[in-house]
Formats: structure tokens, sequence, C-alpha cells
């Protein structure tokens, strides 16, 4: 099981923290992996600067954008399901 934390704390409600999750909830459906992957909201990661901020399990805090929701979804947690 993958956990992705989405900080929806004001500077990531401001630029766009919803869409990031609607984006992995789309990508999550379309892919069959809602058992597979759990998608939170989280209030502050500690790195507003990175807006929208997202944590994949206990990894480092990656910048994500609805623009970018797809690409961070293959590089980032598709790995970790298949090795």
């Amino acid at each position: 099981m993958v956990t992705i934390n989405i900080c929806i704390g004001s500077a990531c409600h401001l630029k766009g923290a919803y869409n990031v999750i609607k984006g992995l909830q789309t990508i999550l459906e379309k892919r069959n992996l809602e058992d597979m992957v759990t998608v939170k909201a989280a209030f502050c990661l500690g790195e507003c600067t990175k807006a929208v901020s997202v944590k994949v399990n206990e990894d480092k805090v990656i910048s994500v954008s609805e623009e970018t929701v797809e690409d961070f979804f293959d590089s980032h947690v598709s790995r970790r399901l298949h090795p």
C-alpha cells in the first residue's frame, strides 16, 4: 500500500491542492489502483515554498501541480506499485 499525503494548508490550497487531489483520484480510477494507493489530505508538510507539497509514504516532499500530477504519479508512485 502506498500513501500519498497532499498538503491542503493555506499556500498549497491557493496553489491548487484540491486539483492535485482530484487529478490523483482520476488516475487511480482510470488505472484501477484504488485498493493499492491511499490519498490523504494533510495540513502543512513544512515545505510551503514547494506548494503544492506532496509526500509519498515517508519520502521527501515533492512539489506537484495540476499540470504535473500524472508525471509525478508515474515517476514517484507507479515504481512502488510495480518494482
